[in-house]
């Protein structure tokens, strides 16, 4: 049964991962910030939003990981019926999750200027992915595009 458990769990992810593979996230939450500085040219103010939002992430993370922790650990797994159940609930934290590091990419992409904006969107052409709609901010600092 548990061997079941597991590749039920291992499925909803897979089929998780699939459906929103054709967004172009910037994975804040992960381990590439330097890159994204680089890639970017971030300035001082869009590196302290992005560290603030991969503060912010972490935590919210933190608690749907926690709680599906705690659903594997406590929900019963002796019948068929059960483990639907579960697995109704594992899918539902899941895309909790996936919205949490969509709406934390929009907020920082939403820091991006307009030059900043067509690079990720060149990047989401060549990968073949769906980009995230926001509207570059300017800055004072910006030269406005013609």
């Amino acid at each position: 049964m548990r061997i079941f458990l597991k590749l039920l769990c291992s499925s909803l992810v897979l089929i998780s991962v699939s459906i929103n593979a054709q967004n172009c996230t910037l994975d804040i939450g992960g381990k590439n910030t330097e890159t994204m500085i680089s890639v970017f040219q971030l300035n001082e103010a869009q590196v302290a939003t992005l560290e603030t939002l991969r503060r912010l992430l972490a935590v919210e993370t933190g608690h749907l990981e926690e709680r599906i922790e705690k659903l594997l650990a406590e929900h019963p797994q002796s019948t068929q019926d059960e483990l639907i159940k579960m697995a109704d609930k594992y899918k539902v934290l899941q895309q909790e999750i996936v919205t949490v590091s969509y709406e934390s990419d929009k907020k920082f992409l939403s820091e991006f200027n307009a030059k900043q904006y067509e690079r990720y969107l060149q990047l989401c052409r060549a990968a073949i992915r769906r980009p995230i709609a926001v509207v570059p901010k300017v800055y004072n600092d910006s030269i406005a595009p013609k």
